[in-house]
């Protein structure tokens, strides 16, 4: 049929484009203009009489305005006061306030043993604070490198775990869990617990396997695991005049978030809004800072980077999410998702088919790509859809997906986050993939196996 040949030449070509470093948000864009048009050609309207602009060519360009408008009156919007709220959390110096104070309680670990699975487990939690993979892995090789070389850790045990601190810790603040839930129809903090019941099992047994299995590297390489590292090669991160009371600031969105759930259950009519939550939580952080300064215009000057970091969010995840969304309209337009479910519909596991198909290609994904979000992003608009052909609930197929897309990156040559860590050790890619294959990949099959052992069919 040609409607599936051309989504796969579409298609494998955007992926191409993706894994060797291309825009992603404008590959998707393009490879979805493509399907639009095509989709004309053959015979099938986007929009119905009277309702597009009159010309099938423009049709296509008032199809990707109406994702755009769409995806940022909802999520997106969300997303982009996240984004904007995290940048100003970094301007103040709350962020690293909060990472020190998180760090300080490591100094009193004196068990070696203990403590790899510990600092695995406490950089998780601080990707709470700094989501960022690739922006904690630095403050982390700053701060903790030196600390755990000075208790006679090697070196690649050291970067293997600093590598896979920002994994999937449960979090009502993510991207992905605000346009996950969003998609599916859940309330936010439902999609979180259920998220927490796989991602914190999961992330337990990752922390024990590092244990085991660094323990192993360390046997096997001996000396060579131990690579001498001069403080310069490290980033030092600017020091911070901020008060230690400043470490709540970054967890203020989450702990009104928290409040008001617990409120509601109790008083009702009472709602969550993530968005008019973060903003409250930002003029809070606002007044604590003139205070504190007692100088209004200089407050306000640091408080601009609120709506920097919104355009930030927009460019680097709303746009991403769009395209995506796109992409799936252009998809669906060609009929392509009915082809799609035929062959597990009549299956009698069709549900834990699905899942693995979805799984299986996140994580290749991620591989090839160094960060599974994008596929993730590109086909979470597919997924009710899919699910309900398969007779399933959607979450069966989101949420392992979400995680494994975040889990791995920690296994791609290509990862920002592996080169990072790599090139401030002095080592190659290589050397630090080893010591997160195996953590990674235990990982990835906990996640799967308690996805379907778990999640609501």
């Amino acid at each position: 049929m040609i409607e599936v040949f051309l989504v796969l030449l579409v298609l494998t070509a955007v992926a191409y484009l993706i894994i060797k470093n291309y825009h992603p948000a404008l590959s998707l864009i393009v490879g979805a203009l493509i399907l639009l048009l095509c989709s004309i050609i053959l015979g099938n309207p986007l929009y119905p009489q009277g309702k597009g602009t009159g010309l099938a060519f423009f049709d296509i360009f008032l199809k990707l305005k109406d994702t755009i408008i769409s995806q940022v009156t909802g999520a997106g919007i969300v997303i982009m006061v996240l984004f904007g709220y995290s940048g100003y959390m970094n301007t103040i110096g709350a962020n690293q306030v909060a990472v020190n104070l998180l760090v300080e309680p490591l100094k009193k670990v004196k068990s070696k043993t203990l403590f790899v699975p510990i600092v695995f487990l406490v950089g998780n939690l601080m990707s709470l604070v700094i989501p960022s993979a690739s922006s904690l892995a630095i403050i982390l090789m700053a701060i903790l490198y030196p600390m755990l070389a000075g208790m006679g850790i090697s070196s690649l045990t050291a970067a293997g775990v600093i590598a896979m601190t920002a994994t999937v810790m449960p979090t009502p603040l993510g991207a992905d869990y605000v346009i996950a839930s969003g998609t599916l129809n859940y309330p936010l903090m439902d999609y979180v617990i259920w998220h927490a019941k796989i991602s914190i099992p999961t992330l337990l047994v990752i922390a024990v396997t590092h244990y085991f299995w660094q323990k192993h590297c360390d046997k096997i390489e001996g000396e060579e695991a131990f690579i001498s590292l001069d403080e310069v090669d490290l980033v030092n991160q600017k020091a911070v005049d901020a008060p230690k009371g400043y470490a709540i600031l970054p967890l203020l969105p989450l702990m009104l978030i928290l409040g008001v759930g617990i409120t509601g259950m109790f008083i009702k009519g009472v709602t969550m809004d993530i968005f008019v939550l973060t903003v409250i939580a930002f003029f809070v952080s606002v007044l604590i800072e003139t205070l504190r300064h007692r100088s209004y215009k200089k407050v306000q000057e640091s408080a601009s980077e609120m709506f920097k970091g919104m355009g930030q969010g927009f460019s680097q995840v709303v746009m991403l999410v769009v395209a995506g969304s796109l992409f799936t309209t252009a998809v669906q337009s060609l009929g392509i998702i009915d082809h799609l479910m035929s062959s597990v519909q009549t299956s009698n596991s069709a549900g834990i088919v699905t899942t693995l198909i979805f799984s299986g290609a996140t994580t290749l994904f991620g591989i090839l790509s160094g960060g599974g979000l994008a596929m993730f992003y590109a086909v979470i608009e597919l997924i009710p859809n899919i699910a309900s052909k398969a007779g399933i609930d959607g979450i069966l197929i989101a949420l392992p997906m979400q995680m494994i897309a975040n889990l791995a990156r920690t296994i791609s040559p290509v990862a920002a986050v592996v080169m990072i860590v790599a090139s401030t050790v002095g080592t190659s890619p290589v050397r630090i993939l080893k010591r997160t294959s195996v953590p990674t990949i235990i990982g990835i099959l906990c996640v799967v196996i308690l996805s379907i052992l778990l999640l609501p069919y």
